[in-house]
């Protein structure tokens, strides 16, 4: 009997030493998809994926940039969902984190594979060219995943302090799980790491090759993104997508302007709610299972995390899900060899 699951694209910072080499491990049999991913950004002017991970060594300065880093992470999601094995795992859902919004609408068919590396690279290439402030990470929840009281009012409150100050600007950029992804300007990242509690000895921790997304910040690349990339791209999904606001993006019945003016104003400017999107998947589409797409693993915390919020299947805390884990996995990440063997 098959099983059915939600889909989970990784976004940025999942590509990193440990997954250098992910593509030629485990993607030597797309060679012709990867030609054809090679090909446009050889046309580009930029290093191909094929260049890019089979480097000698892994560098941040290269790999980490967003008009790499955006392209390899697109590539290798979008590839381990080819590799799902369909006939024991019933797709019924696919969301992502902030840029895995554009893995997640290609693997449901909204964008065929170019397309979706075109917006991808894009994105990721307007980001490059124009930095705009940056991020942090500061938990509101404690180690074992349990809500601190008051925390997150706490953080909302300095946010409003630091946002009234001269030349200061700072919001919420990705509710992620246990954290708030918070994005801003030079001075407004100073100004919350030096006014809140440094707690779990490292946050806040500012998120390096990072930009201020997901805030009004980004308004310029945003315009020129609509600029770039026309609606004849986007096509009717084959499958539900579960956006960063929780919408429901159906089979059959998604308009093209629509979704093209989500894409490239709102999840562009406005801030990214990955844990309502995991909770809307949970409670609406009714998995048996996530699956976490690589490169990386660390996204499978965020999604558990945000399982823990929802209470789905009764977990209320980390020990919760380690228990169920062990007794019948029900999140599963690609980027973990044991894991992989599950769904491919």
């Amino acid at each position: 009997m098959k099983q059915t699951a939600i889909v989970v694209a990784p976004g940025r910072g999942t590509y990193n030493k440990t997954e250098l080499g992910f593509l030629a491990r485990h993607h030597g049999n797309h060679s012709g998809l990867l030609a054809r991913f090679d090909a446009f950004r050889k046309d580009a002017g930029q290093p191909t994926l094929t260049e890019l991970d089979s480097a000698a060594r892994f560098s941040s300065a290269t790999h980490a940039r967003g008009d790499n880093a955006s392209a390899l992470i697109y590539s290798c999601a979008y590839l381990d969902f080819l590799a799902i094995d369909h006939q024991k795992i019933d797709v019924v859902g696919i969301t992502g984190n902030s840029m895995g919004w554009y893995t997640a609408m290609a693997c449901a068919g909204a964008l065929d594979e170019l397309s979706g590396l075109t917006v991808a690279n894009t994105m990721g290439t307007l980001m490059h060219q124009n930095p705009i402030g940056g991020q942090l990470i500061y938990p509101f929840m404690d180690e074992n995943w349990v809500e601190i009281p008051g925390r997150r009012a706490e953080i909302d409150a300095k946010m409003g302090q630091i946002n009234h100050r001269d030349d200061s600007d700072l919001g919420l950029s990705i509710d992620l799980g246990r954290m708030m992804v918070l994005a801003g300007n030079a001075k407004g990242l100073k100004a919350f790491e030096a006014e809140m509690p440094q707690v779990q000895k490292r946050f806040p921790m500012r998120l390096p090759n990072h930009g201020a997304f997901h805030t009004h910040l980004q308004t310029s690349v945003a315009a020129a993104g609509r600029a770039s990339l026309p609606v004849s791209l986007f096509r009717q999904p084959n499958l539900t997508m579960i956006d960063g606001r929780g919408g429901l993006w159906h089979p059959k019945s998604t308009e093209f302007d629509a979704l093209r003016k989500y894409t490239l104003d709102h999840q562009v400017v406005e801030p990214f709610d990955f844990s309502l999107a995991i909770t809307v998947a949970a409670r609406e589409l009714m998995p048996d299972i996530f699956i976490v797409l690589g490169p990386g693993s660390t996204l499978g915390g965020a999604v558990a995390q945000s399982l823990v919020r929802c209470r789905w299947r009764g977990w209320t805390s980390k020990a919760d899900f380690q228990s169920a884990q062990k007794s019948q996995p029900r999140l599963l990440s690609m980027g973990l060899d044991e894991q992989r063997s599950l769904v491919v």
